[in-house]
């Protein structure tokens, strides 16, 4: 194999120390130990990389490779193949909303653009103060309640629409999420 170096994509000028802390680590090894083979704990290892750190560096990934001693390039390909993971800081908080067909259909596609407007998103879609990023979603699977959201990776909002974005954000300006709420199923014996 040589002595062949994994780049990062991006410029890593990253003097952090990275270390799990032992409350960290135990919860990995419970992860670890769930399965067969300790490669089936790169993906809650790098979420709980990911919530320390609010992204994954280089250094965050090579640390799971460490904990878990797997190659860079083994956590790095799983990294880079969900979009889950975050590989670049952008902002504190992400709202995805959906874009493919039936949300887009609904208004995803508007709702993006009203975001952008009215926040003044820059060219990479992030608000001014830093605070938060969109992106457009693929699929998030909540189709009968079109358009939806996923907010920072964790509770989807449904039946989006502008004051649902604008109550979102002006959660983010007070360091809270949505709560999570269920799946409004609708009776379908109502429907024509």
């Amino acid at each position: 194999m040589g002595n062949h170096k994994v780049e990062y994509p991006q410029k890593q000028n990253d003097t952090t120390v990275y270390e799990f802390t032992n409350e960290e680590l135990a919860e990995i090894q419970k992860h670890v130990a769930k399965y067969p083979d300790k490669q089936s704990a790169v993906m809650p290892a790098l979420w709980i990389a990911q919530e320390k750190w609010g992204w994954l560096p280089q250094g965050a990934i090579q640390l799971v490779a460490d904990t878990l001693t797997l190659s860079f390039a083994h956590v790095y390909g799983v990294a880079t193949f969900y979009t889950m993971y975050l590989k670049e800081f952008k902002a504190k908080y992400l709202l995805e909303i959906c874009t493919c067909f039936t949300c887009g259909e609904c208004g995803g596609d508007k709702l993006m653009n009203y975001t952008r407007k009215k926040y003044n998103l820059n060219h990479d879609d992030v608000s001014p103060d830093g605070l938060f990023w969109i992106r457009e979603a693929e699929c998030l699977g909540a189709c009968d309640t079109a358009p939806v959201a996923q907010v920072h990776n964790r509770p989807l909002v449904h039946n989006l629409d502008e004051s649902a974005v604008d109550s979102i954000i002006e959660g983010f300006k007070e360091g809270k999420l949505p709560a999570y709420t269920a799946v409004p199923l609708i009776d379908q014996s109502l429907i024509s």
